[in-house]
């Protein structure tokens, strides 16, 4: 979905009286100092129109399957309306209370037992109405996996329907709604502050207590540490975290945005081809890992068509230059020479042979620009040396340039900091190798077993004969490893 259009409507909500400020009660009864009032759209024709559309283009975007629609009672209902009626799909009206006379029925509509019905709401908090909807329609013997939200609070709802084996995809969330706010004037830097600080201390979700978390003698051992409560994080909250760098800060809230935390390897030799990649899987992914060293025709005319693709498209650049030379040598490398990385590439990586001196020489050209670091933990290849002490001697590098290094490349997890990101390549659907050194693992594997944040992927979709196809395949299985993730630890 187009990230300008997203934005349009942001500002149009707002124009509208759509979302408010102030101190206001909610459902739950919790003060809020934001108000979305979503009831406001249904005076405005077009805005409606607009946000049906949206909603629609966000459906087909994540590919959802279905056999018919229903919108919460009662104001997702007209935006139900209009999407069912322009697209000729069957809908069903969930009613808060029986009807007294005629059929005594909670549901009206036609359908059959067993068929799969999409729910559509305007705002989600604890995600209780989305609940509340679909254990009326499990009564009627349909099935229900996907909600779409045109605006989600962030407030734990996606975490609890998780944990209910329903997927919520918001078209907009509330950081989304404050940068869009924010970078328009609409709002100042304090009340985006406060407003992000509020949604961060008031997850409405957390994981029931089981018997596990019980002593022998039936009491309840002690609380996690806030440490410990923090790797448990959403990639949502974590962008919210106050010492957080702020690429990594970015990057989580493109991943929650997007609901996508894939990174394609464009491993191309043509600069036509690699555009060509970037503007089709655009839209699914999180970031693009480029090799620009392997183009056979490159310009610094690509670099900036590449630039205004990942703007578009609402992704970074990652250009996998892998420098491991002295810090006046990688500075150079880095600013100048015929590719000019710093002045394209959002995130560049690095070995952490050379020791500090590496970072320090990219740190100088980087961090004026805004950019950021991953340093390399560990490797996908076979025999890799990148093991060890030499991992945990990355970690402290990590650790102490902080400023600049905002995440690793490894295998799995290896920092309990939740600002720090963990990439990981060498993910293929079907785990295996390739004859050459290559390990691959899955995306449930890496994201859900062990750990790490974003998966990057090369040959697996490279490799097919339909590209689009399969990158929205691995999209859909890393955020499927991510709701798994989050539904096990409640966050």
């Amino acid at each position: 979905m187009d990230n300008a259009c997203i934005n349009d409507l942001i500002l149009k909500l707002y124009n509208v009286g759509a979302v408010k400020f102030g101190e206001y009660k909610m459902k739950n009864d919790m003060m809020t100092p934001i108000l979305i009032d979503l009831g406001v759209v249904f005076s405005h024709p077009s805005l409606m129109n607009k946000v049906s559309s949206l909603i629609y283009q966000h459906v087909q975007a994540q590919k959802l399957k279905f056999d018919c629609v229903c919108g919460v009672p009662y104001a997702a209902q007209p935006l139900a309306t209009i999407i069912c009626s322009r697209h000729d799909l069957p809908m069903l009206v969930r009613r808060k209370e029986a009807k007294d006379y005629g059929a005594n029925c909670m549901v009206d509509g036609k359908y059959r037992e067993g068929e799969t019905c999409l729910i559509i709401e305007d705002l989600v908090t604890t995600g209780s109405s989305i609940l509340e909807t679909a254990e009326v329609l499990y009564k009627e013997g349909l099935k229900v996996t996907d909600a779409i939200v045109l605006v989600d609070r962030e407030q734990g709802g996606v975490a609890m329907l998780a944990s209910k084996g329903i997927r919520l995809h918001p078209v907009i969330s509330m950081f989304k709604l404050l940068d869009v706010l924010l970078a328009a004037k609409r709002i100042d830097a304090q009340t985006a502050g406060d407003i992000r600080t509020f949604i961060l201390a008031n997850n409405t979700f957390s994981v029931p207590r089981s018997s596990d978390d019980e002593n022998g003698n039936g009491s309840p051992v002690a609380k996690k540490s806030r440490k410990e409560q923090n790797q448990q994080l959403s990639y949502g909250a974590r962008a919210k975290l106050p010492n957080i760098h702020p690429l990594a800060s970015k990057l989580l809230r493109i991943m929650e945005e997007k609901q996508s935390n894939l990174c394609v390897s464009a491993d191309v030799t043509s600069c036509e081809e690699l555009l060509q990649l970037a503007d089709s899987l655009g839209p699914k992914i999180c970031l693009l890992k480029t090799h620009v060293d392997i183009l056979q025709d490159f310009t610094l005319d690509f670099t900036q068509t590449l630039k205004a693709l990942a703007e578009k498209h609402n992704f970074l650049i990652f250009e996998d230059r892998k420098f491991a030379d002295i810090g006046n040598t990688v500075k150079h490398q880095y600013e100048g020479g015929i590719y000019q990385i710093a002045s394209w590439s959002h995130i560049v990586n690095a070995h952490a042979v050379p020791g500090p001196g590496v970072v320090k020489g990219l740190s100088a050209v980087g961090q004026p620009l805004d950019r950021g670091c991953l340093l390399i933990a560990q490797m996908s290849t076979q025999g890799s040396m990148a093991t060890g002490e030499y991992t945990q001697s990355v970690l402290k590098l990590a650790e102490e340039q902080a400023d600049f290094v905002f995440g690793f490349i490894c295998g799995s997890k290896i920092s309990k900091r939740p600002e720090f990101i963990h990439m990981t390549p060498g993910v293929q659907i079907q785990a295996g190798g390739d004859g050459l050194g290559q390990q691959y693992t899955s995306p449930e594997e890496v994201i859900c077993n062990k750990g790490s944040d974003v998966i990057i992927v090369g040959r697996g979709i490279l490799g097919a004969s339909d590209r689009v196809e399969a990158t929205e395949s691995y999209r859909k299985s890393g955020w499927e490893a991510y709701t798994k993730r989050l539904g096990q630890t409640g966050q």
